[in-house]
């Protein structure tokens, strides 16, 4: 809940974090959600979730600049087998020319999402700010923005009962909490790391499915998973000084 610490909390944002915490929203939800979204009336679901899963070699690349972050050896190894293991499990992917625009899109997404982790990570390893606030705050802004193009473009579609519990579960459970824990486990843990963990929702995707729904998972499938997993683990291995 956002508390009255948490409402003081946002009263003393200076400008400084009020612009920090824009751009986030604007990247984080407004553009990469937003990306994902056209990307996937465009391309194959499996395509879209392919693209994205290379955000954190590009976001382990961009936090040695930004952040001073530098992966240990072991950690670009493991990061290396994550790829492997989502090459293996994706493949063969479609990426025709006919695909193009579509492909565009989804890089613009990737390059926005590798942005939102490192300024995230930036904003969370300060500890100036609760999880919490930076969610609500950047949230706010950003889901805003998208609502408005939303409604400016399409307009507002019929809501039966159905489609608000739908929209009440995704707004709640799968945004607003979600998010508040990948700012919280930002404080801790590198952008890259973070951004790793994150990618392992298709290994999560897939067993659910296959409890759920019954989609069954093929040996190819399971070995990319293996692998891709493995290389998840190997990245959050620290070295000892």
């Amino acid at each position: 809940m956002l508390s009255k610490e948490k409402i003081t909390e946002v009263k003393k944002l200076e400008r400084k974090d009020w612009f920090q915490l824009t751009v986030l929203g604007i990247l984080f939800y407004t553009f990469t959600q937003g990306t994902q979204f056209i990307g996937l009336s465009l391309l194959p679901a499996v395509t879209v979730s392919l693209i994205l899963n290379f955000t954190p070699i590009i976001v382990a690349v961009m936090g040695i600049f930004l952040l001073s972050e530098r992966p240990s050896i072991l950690q670009w190894i493991g990061a290396g087998l994550f790829i492997v293991g989502i090459l293996a499990y994706f493949y063969p992917v479609d990426l025709s020319e006919s695909k193009i625009l579509g492909i565009v899109v989804m890089i613009i997404g990737v390059f926005s999402n590798a942005f939102s982790s490192i300024l995230g990570r930036g904003i969370n390893r300060s500890h100036k700010f609760h999880p919490l606030t930076v969610t609500v705050v950047s949230m706010g802004i950003g889901s805003i923005i998208m609502l408005i193009i939303g409604i400016t473009t399409q307009g507002l579609p019929p809501l039966g009962l159905t489609n608000i519990l739908f929209l009440l579960w995704l707004s709640v459970v799968n945004t607003a909490l979600a998010f508040t824990l990948w700012n919280l486990s930002l404080r801790t843990l590198t952008a890259m790391e973070s951004s790793i963990i994150n990618g392992t929702m298709l290994i999560q995707i897939a067993f659910l499915a296959w409890i759920f729904i019954g989609e069954p998972v093929t040996l190819r499938e399971g070995i990319g998973m293996f692998i891709a997993a493995a290389g998840a683990v190997v990245v959050q291995i620290k070295r000892r000084n």
